[in-house]
């Protein structure tokens, strides 16, 4: 007796329920994945109004810096002086920013040679080309076979 045919009737259901297990799967993954997107989107405007926001409150410290300036200053200087300021703070901001990357590799390694790799861990686009061609079996008993003393 063969056990399959009494089963055979209940195949079609279950092709319908996978295909119905993946629909439902496909549906909710992608609600999912809009709703996260939709929040990411919500972020990421809230941050892009808070720089310009504070771009724009620079730029009014900044006036308010060169007007104090050139109450006792002619203009053109307390303008060189709020520049020199500005650039000071932002090379401050830079070297801060620079020393919140994480571990550097050293210009020198101690003991050895630096690794032959850029910094950026993605290594050469093709095989360094070695000094000498590779030597053969062939080039080694020729080697053996010369005389020194020429």
């Amino acid at each position: 007796m063969n056990r399959s045919q009494p089963l055979d009737h209940l195949e079609h259901l279950d092709r319908e329920l996978v295909e119905e297990l993946a629909q439902v799967a496909r549906v909710t993954v992608r609600e999912e994945l809009r709703e996260q997107t939709r929040k990411q989107r919500r972020t990421a405007t809230l941050y892009a109004a808070s720089g310009a926001t504070a771009l724009y409150a620079g730029g009014a410290v900044a006036l308010a810096v060169g007007l104090a300036l050139a109450i006792g200053l002619p203009g053109w200087a307390a303008a060189l002086i709020t520049a020199a300021l500005l650039a000071a703070a932002a090379y401050a901001l830079r070297a801060g920013a620079r020393s919140h990357r994480g571990p550097h590799t050293p210009h020198r390694v101690a003991g050895g040679t630096p690794p032959v790799s850029p910094p950026g861990g993605l290594g050469l686009p093709y095989p360094p080309m070695p000094h000498d061609p590779p030597r053969t079996p062939a080039d080694m008993a020729a080697e053996e076979d010369v005389p020194r003393g020429h």
